[in-house]
């Protein structure tokens, strides 16, 4: 991240999973027919955003700590779609 806080083209091609918080973490399903789970990462526990997140899941509002296996991704969002909600 460059003295802006924006990234710069490196980190936005950069290999491997990683994350900023407010960005989505989707992890596929087990079995076909599942359609798996999805949630906001609220949390990082390496400055350099790699696993593992603190992740606020979508279906039961519960934060939990992820270590993302094979299937999961993570969906990147510009800062500027941020929105900063207060935390209660």
């Amino acid at each position: 991240m460059n003295r802006t806080g924006t990234r710069n083209s490196l980190e936005s091609s950069r290999p491997g999973l990683w994350a900023r918080v407010g960005d989505r973490l989707i992890i596929g399903g087990a079995t076909v027919g599942d359609e798996g789970r999805d949630g906001e990462i609220v949390a990082l526990h390496h400055e350099d955003g790699t696993p593992p997140f603190d992740v606020c899941w979508s279906d039961t509002g519960r934060v939990t700590l992820v270590f993302p296996g094979p299937d999961a991704r993570v969906q990147h969002f510009p800062r500027s779609a941020r929105t900063a909600a207060p935390r209660r």
